[in-house]
């Protein structure tokens, strides 16, 4: 039997998803009758070892109030930030007046990624368990990578068996990731995800290879392929 793991979640949702061309932020879009992100909470509310989730948002956010979970108790909303970095460190914030303690486990992930499987969250949270700084979900690179030069041709091409893409969630203890994302910040390094903020602060983070499937939603063709997934899917 897997071994209980008490977590806590940080979603940050302040983004407008501007590469969708939709009305509305990317995450209120509908997929198989309810909003993208009120699939990408769900899997985390139906999770027993879930202590409580953060949700950083827009500050005027006309959107959230009007679902279903925005009356969840479990669910803490709090400010979003300009970068994913600001949204990600006042959800560790709100997690913290909620009782989360320094060395708890939080997982962050991404508002659009509604196809997370219970078998992925339940690896991730076996695996990294005992793991001295944490990880993410990650899945091997499929094709030939090429790296560009600033002319648009190809510079090289790299060697995949060594390329991984990070997907989320990404699990690390609360303290360090929150050190870790204001040094990044206050220094002013980019960093796309949590990882790369951990890994700037010296740490290195572990990869658990998950499901391909566990897409993020960031042009309309993956919420198309997202739909005819479910679609397919066994009732």
């Amino acid at each position: 039997m897997q071994q209980r793991l008490p977590f806590w979640v940080v979603i940050p949702a302040a983004g407008i998803g501007a590469r969708m061309q939709a009305d509305r932020p990317k995450q209120y879009l509908e997929l198989a009758g309810r909003s993208i992100l009120e699939h990408s909470l769900q899997g985390f509310l139906d999770h027993p070892d879930l202590l409580g989730l953060a949700l950083s948002l827009a500050e005027h956010d006309p959107y959230w109030p009007q679902l279903e979970l925005a009356s969840d108790p479990r669910i803490q909303r709090c400010a979003g930030g300009r970068e994913r970095a600001d949204s990600v460190l006042s959800g560790l914030q709100a997690l913290q007046q909620q009782g989360a303690a320094e060395q708890d486990w939080v997982l962050v992930h991404d508002a659009a990624r509604p196809n997370l499987a219970r078998s992925d969250l339940d690896k991730l949270l076996g695996e990294l368990a005992d793991d001295p700084v944490g990880g993410l979900l990650a899945v091997p690179a499929r094709d030939t990578l090429k790296q560009i030069g600033r002319d648009g041709r190809v510079a090289t091409t790299l060697d995949r068996a060594q390329i991984w893409q990070a997907y989320t969630p990404q699990m690390f203890r609360l303290g360090p990731l929150r050190e870790a994302l204001g040094a990044a910040l206050a220094a002013g390094v980019p960093v796309t995800d949590e990882a790369s903020a951990m890994e700037w602060a010296g740490h290195a983070p572990r990869l658990i290879e998950g499901r391909a499937d566990n897409l993020k939603v960031t042009r309309p063709e993956d919420l198309r392929l997202l739909a005819g997934l479910w679609d397919a899917s066994p009732s």
